[in-house]
């Protein structure tokens, strides 16, 4: 592992999506997310980190230090018994552990800050973005809920977007009884015909030095997660999805030269005039104000 981070940043990304549904809602029967008052497209931060829990995930498989904690079918306390047999409880059984951290706690005043950072060391997403970790929770230990330094919020996309319903066929059908009555069946799937989002980021070297160790090559790793994070996520539901650029601030030291808004504030994404239905990336000028951005603040555009 490469030292841990010095330096606060924040970072916008831009992604659009092309005919697909970026992020279903399934209280609305999976119809994409809108604010209800200005008819802005929102994009959830847990679906964000999930994109980029799945990147990292398929480059590193596993290897030693980027294993990733919340996954798809997978208990989380499986991960957590790896913690557990580092210090020696190797029960099965979900009490049983539970007394076990209990003695470990007794008897090791440190068990808090042993457990934490391990479970840092070996999962990225936890070194990352942090958790909450039930197994140690439920035994009063400390180390159960990790803050981590990067934290996305929810994005939102540039113009008021349009959810259209889509009528489908399906020529497969379910059973013999559906032969005798018809050839096909119907089917509905919701899309946006086009949207540009925009999400808002932190990343606290302060967090990361106190606490879980995020460190430079993490770092390096978490920029290219998000330029990647639809490139081998592809589907027929969410449609074409790319992000288009991510704009990075790098402060000169841990704290920060200035507040995070002045920051945001300074990038300004605006429709051209000539556009009326935006439907193209090009149909958006990106504009950075320099002049309300610190000396101080190294600003770095990657797409």
């Amino acid at each position: 592992m490469s030292e841990t981070i010095k330096n606060r940043y924040e970072f916008v990304v831009l992604f659009d999506v092309e005919n697909g549904n970026p992020n279903g809602d399934p209280d609305a029967g999976n119809m994409p997310r809108i604010d209800p008052e200005s008819g802005l497209g929102l994009v959830t931060d847990v679906c964000l980190k999930r994109k980029i829990r799945n990147y990292v995930e398929t480059v590193k498989e596993e290897e030693p230090g980027f294993q990733i904690y919340i996954r798809e079918d997978v208990p989380l306390n499986r991960s957590d018994r790896t913690a557990c047999e580092s210090l020696g409880i190797h029960e099965t059984d979900e009490k049983k552990v539970t007394e076990g951290l209990k003695k470990l706690k007794k008897n090791d005043p440190d068990a808090d800050l042993k457990i934490r950072d391990y479970m840092c060391q070996n999962f990225y997403d936890i070194r990352t973005f942090g958790a909450v970790m039930t197994t140690f929770v439920k035994a009063s230990l400390n180390c159960g809920q990790v803050r981590g330094p990067v934290q996305i919020g929810f994005a939102r996309s540039i113009d008021p977007i349009i959810s259209q319903e889509v009528t489908i066929t399906r020529v497969a059908i379910t059973t013999e009884k559906d032969a005798e009555n018809k050839s096909t069946e119907m089917g509905r799937k919701s899309i946006v015909p086009y949207g540009l989002y925009r999400a808002e980021g932190y990343v606290s070297a302060n967090l990361a030095r106190k606490v879980t160790g995020f460190s430079e090559e993490d770092l390096e790793l978490l920029w290219e997660a998000i330029i990647n994070m639809f490139e081998n996520d592809h589907s027929a539901a969410r449609g074409k999805m790319a992000v288009r650029e991510l704009i990075i601030f790098k402060h000169s030291k841990e704290l920060g030269d200035c507040p995070a808004y002045k920051l945001f504030d300074a990038v300004e994404v605006k429709k051209n005039d000539d556009i009326i239905y935006p439907r193209n990336y090009k149909d958006y000028t990106v504009k950075i104000h320099q002049d309300q951005i610190p000396e101080s603040v190294e600003v770095t555009r990657r797409a």
